[in-house]
Protein backbone atom coordinates (compact mmCIF):
# COMPACT_ATOMS: atom_id res chain seq x y z
CA UNK A 1 0.00 0.00 0.00
CA UNK A 2 1.93 3.19 -1.14
CA UNK A 3 0.03 6.54 1.28
CA UNK A 4 0.19 9.55 -1.62
CA UNK A 5 -1.31 12.03 0.47
CA UNK A 6 -2.10 12.78 4.16
CA UNK A 7 -4.70 15.45 5.56
CA UNK A 8 -5.76 15.83 8.80
CA UNK A 9 -8.88 13.47 8.93
CA UNK A 10 -7.99 11.36 5.96
CA UNK A 11 -5.63 10.06 3.59
CA UNK A 12 -5.13 8.92 0.07
CA UNK A 13 -3.86 5.38 -0.95
CA UNK A 14 -3.29 3.16 -3.48
CA UNK A 15 -2.50 -0.03 -3.62
CA UNK A 16 -0.26 -2.88 -5.68
CA UNK A 17 -2.25 -5.71 -8.05
CA UNK A 18 -5.80 -3.81 -7.08
CA UNK A 19 -8.46 -4.22 -9.03
CA UNK A 20 -10.29 -2.48 -12.11
CA UNK A 21 -11.54 -0.19 -12.56
CA UNK A 22 -8.35 2.25 -12.14
CA UNK A 23 -9.00 3.62 -8.48
CA UNK A 24 -8.21 5.08 -4.67
CA UNK A 25 -8.77 4.51 -1.46
CA UNK A 26 -9.64 7.54 0.92
CA UNK A 27 -8.96 5.78 4.62
CA UNK A 28 -10.63 7.74 7.23
CA UNK A 29 -9.22 8.21 10.59
CA UNK A 30 -11.69 6.79 12.26
CA UNK A 31 -11.28 3.12 9.96
CA UNK A 32 -13.78 3.97 7.14
CA UNK A 33 -12.98 4.13 3.77
CA UNK A 34 -13.76 4.22 0.59
CA UNK A 35 -13.33 3.81 -3.32
CA UNK A 36 -12.40 6.19 -5.83
CA UNK A 37 -12.59 6.26 -9.77
CA UNK A 38 -9.54 7.74 -10.97
CA UNK A 39 -10.90 9.21 -13.96
CA UNK A 40 -13.79 10.08 -13.00
CA UNK A 41 -13.88 10.96 -9.28
CA UNK A 42 -16.46 9.18 -8.61
CA UNK A 43 -17.36 7.09 -5.48
CA UNK A 44 -16.89 3.20 -6.24
CA UNK A 45 -17.43 1.77 -2.72
CA UNK A 46 -18.10 2.71 0.66
CA UNK A 47 -20.37 4.95 3.27
CA UNK A 48 -18.92 8.30 3.36
CA UNK A 49 -20.26 11.89 2.90
CA UNK A 50 -19.24 14.10 0.37
CA UNK A 51 -18.42 16.71 2.58
CA UNK A 52 -15.73 14.32 4.51
CA UNK A 53 -13.62 13.60 1.16
CA UNK A 54 -13.81 17.07 0.28
CA UNK A 55 -10.35 18.13 0.68
CA UNK A 56 -8.87 14.55 -0.84
CA UNK A 57 -11.43 15.08 -3.58
CA UNK A 58 -9.84 18.28 -4.60
CA UNK A 59 -6.77 17.52 -4.45
CA UNK A 60 -7.29 14.41 -6.40
CA UNK A 61 -9.02 17.04 -9.35
CA UNK A 62 -5.74 18.64 -9.33
CA UNK A 63 -3.11 16.19 -9.27
CA UNK A 64 -5.07 13.62 -11.93
CA UNK A 65 -1.68 12.63 -13.18
CA UNK A 66 0.00 12.02 -10.32
CA UNK A 67 -2.71 9.29 -9.37
CA UNK A 68 -2.46 7.96 -12.91
CA UNK A 69 0.92 7.59 -12.94
CA UNK A 70 0.86 6.01 -9.69
CA UNK A 71 -1.91 2.91 -10.85
CA UNK A 72 0.29 2.46 -13.42
CA UNK A 73 3.19 2.16 -11.80
CA UNK A 74 1.70 0.09 -9.01
CA UNK A 75 -0.84 -1.91 -11.79
CA UNK A 76 1.39 -2.52 -14.47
Amino acid sequence: MATLRRFDSSAIRMYANDHLPPHFHIGMNDGRECLIEIDTLALIAGRVTRREIAEPLAWAKDNLAVLQAAWKELNP
